[in-house]
């Protein structure tokens, strides 16, 4: 049955929806590699907000859209000597709230989701530069070319609805396998990392419902992303960081379908400061923006995080 022009306008807001969901697993990361003693803990607090206009193809009788995202998450992190090497795992929950709007044919239309995003797991080996250590270790030890290596995993839970065409979960997983290299001299640390975003397939996209009464099967192509940080230590956990990434790719597909206009070719700049407060807490803000977004949303992102650290035993 052929799908009226507000349903394809309507999948489209839904693969923009996708894209926002990955944009927030695109974020500015520096220090994602640094090293600690093993069995170190800590409990990250992170409030984040993101704003701006929403970018379409110009074809699109699609105009004057904007969103507002935010994201609370709770992270817990633990580190451990994995075959002597220095790793590390961590555990999100986010929640988020997000506001749309825009004018599709000159109508206005306005579109709000609440609810649990997907739980993400992380975890970091460092394969080069620095084993596992203890605190005494760690002490003496002194950093130069570090090689590390990840898997994220993006897990189907979160709020979703297969009737709705715009959820907050992606009912699918999601896997980001990465290689980071941090280089120290002195006072300044730079980061580099590459990685490429792997998708399972959505069996239940927009399914039985009076536009759909079947099931939809949507999927999405691998996406490739690389950051570059440049990190200086003013002292002893307070530093300042300059930012930037590019990610290519994640076109999706609607029962085999592609939907070329969702191709993402995309860019972001900031930069973040990491302040300690105590012995066990600190606190680490961030700003970035696009700086080129042929798709998705071309959003201003400000966040701020707490996080409270402590060693456990042994060590």
């Amino acid at each position: 049955m052929p799908m009226s022009p507000i349903v394809r306008v309507s999948l489209l807001l839904v693969n923009l929806s996708l894209v926002l969901r990955v944009c927030v697993g695109q974020g500015l990361s520096p220090r994602a590699y640094v090293v600690t003693p093993n069995h170190t803990n800590a409990v990250t607090l992170t409030y984040s907000q993101k704003s701006g206009n929403v970018v379409f193809d110009p074809s699109l009788p699609i105009s004057d859209s904007s969103g507002t995202i935010n994201n609370p998450t709770a992270t817990l992190f633990h580190s451990v000597g994995l075959f002597g090497r220095s790793s590390n795992i961590s555990i999100s929950l986010p929640y988020a709230v997000a506001h749309f709007e825009g004018k599709v044919s000159g109508v206005e239309q306005k579109l709000y989701r609440s609810g649990l995003a997907p739980v993400v797991v992380r975890v970091s080996v460092n394969i080069f530069g620095a084993p596992a250590m203890t605190a005494r270790e760690m002490a003496e030890w002194r950093q130069k070319t570090n090689i590390g290596a990840s898997l994220l995993v993006s897990t189907p839970t979160g709020q979703y609805d297969p009737g709705r065409l715009i959820n907050i979960g992606n009912n699918r997983w999601a896997f980001k396998p990465e290689v980071g290299l941090s280089r120290r001299w002195g006072s300044w640390i730079l980061d580099g990392y590459a990685a490429v975003w792997f998708f399972t397939s959505n069996n239940d996209f927009f399914s039985r419902n009076p536009q759909a009464q079947g099931t939809n099967r949507q999927t999405q192509e691998p996406m490739g992303a690389a950051e570059l940080h440049l990190s200086y230590d003013v002292k002893p956990r307070m530093w300042f960081s300059l930012d930037g990434n590019y990610w290519y790719g994640g076109k999706t597909s609607l029962n085999g379908v592609p939907t070329p206009t969702s191709l993402q070719a995309n860019s972001r700049i900031g930069a973040t400061a990491a302040i300690p407060v105590s012995k066990h807490q600190s606190l680490k803000v961030s700003y970035s923006r696009g700086t080129y977004v042929r798709f998705g949303g071309n959003f201003q992102d400000l966040s701020m995080a707490w996080q409270y650290s402590w060693q456990g035993r042994p060590n």
